[in-house]
């Protein structure tokens, strides 16, 4: 027979150690909701966190990726100064996509950062940043081009063995190239020649780029900078300003570049040729509808002559 004493501890343990259990169960409750609510997180919630972390990678390809994507997110601010912070990564490559994305973006919030990264001491970035800067519409990006065509603004650094390494990358020429959209091979259409002769010239790509950059400025004296450019002692440069003019479409230009289909470089004289075509055409298409403008108007004026002439006519015939 169990004592009264020894009944009132045992009952005693008994509700401290459902106490206990029902303590535990309440806790592990909260923890399993805690995880269900972490495992709830939304898609949405996931994706940026994967931006966020991929723009902070160590390694330079996974940098690249996250921040080229960004390009997909206009008017999300916080991709923007994703995008604006990468501009000053310690990696040309993340540069490049960064400069690129902003544009692509539309991003005009980002135009005084491109402004700052057009003096980058890597050309291609002064290039992604100024084909951004043209994409939202500011001037300063044409004014890069313009300064690497007419050589007032010089290379600060060697290019040639950062595209030389494009080059020997296909899925890189594919990235840069096509993807990014800035001309990043303003060569590559001109075939191997053209890549052998990059090796001897730094500037030369860099100034080929600015000269196809600029077939969309009216400007006038880039009309006058681009003629002089058929000149210039590099080939590269020379066959790029011609195809420039012939897609500017601007007639005037025609007798600029006659002489360059006798250059010594085959690609030149063939860019020429097909240039000189292309000019004559657009000059007998606005010469026909300058002639079709002036036979409107003659025909208009001699119709209000022949209805001053009426009342005349019929005064004379009562």
């Amino acid at each position: 027979m169990i004592a009264p004493q020894t009944r009132r501890m045992t009952s005693r343990r008994s509700r401290l150690g459902s106490l206990l259990s029902g303590t535990v169960y309440a806790a592990l409750l909260a923890l399993v909701a805690g995880a269900g609510a972490a495992s709830a997180e939304t898609p949405e919630q996931r994706a940026s966190d994967m931006l966020r972390s991929g723009v902070s990678q160590k390694n330079t390809g996974k940098r690249v990726q996250a921040v080229r994507a960004l390009r997909l997110l206009p008017g999300n601010a916080e991709a923007t100064e994703m995008a604006e912070a990468a501009l000053h990564d310690r990696k040309p490559e993340v540069r490049i996509a960064a400069g690129t994305a902003l544009g692509l973006m539309g991003a005009k919030e980002a135009i005084p950062a491109l402004k700052i990264a057009t003096s980058d001491k890597k050309p291609a970035v002064v290039l992604a940043a100024a084909h951004s800067l043209e994409l939202l519409s500011d001037p300063a990006g044409d004014e890069v081009y313009y300064e690497l065509l007419t050589g007032e603004r010089k290379p600060a650094e060697g290019l040639i063995a950062q595209q030389m390494d494009t080059l020997k990358d296909k899925k890189k020429i594919a990235e840069l190239g096509f993807e990014e959209g800035i001309g990043f091979l303003p060569y590559a259409d001109m075939g191997f020649s053209a890549v052998k002769a990059i090796r001897k010239d730094n500037a030369s790509p860099v100034r080929a780029s600015a000269a196809r950059a600029l077939i969309k400025d009216s400007d006038p004296r880039v009309g006058r900078a681009l003629v002089q450019a058929t000149s210039d002692k590099n080939w590269i440069v020379r066959a790029s300003a011609i195809l420039a003019i012939a897609k500017r479409e601007d007639p005037d230009l025609l007798t600029a570049i006659i002489p360059a289909m006798s250059d010594k470089n085959q690609v030149v004289r063939f860019t020429a040729a097909a240039a000189v075509i292309r000019l004559t055409t657009v000059a007998a298409r606005n010469q026909d509808m300058q002639n079709k403008d002036m036979k409107d108007a003659s025909h208009l004026l001699g119709s209000k002559s022949t209805d001053r002439n009426l009342p005349i006519q019929a005064a004379s015939m009562r």
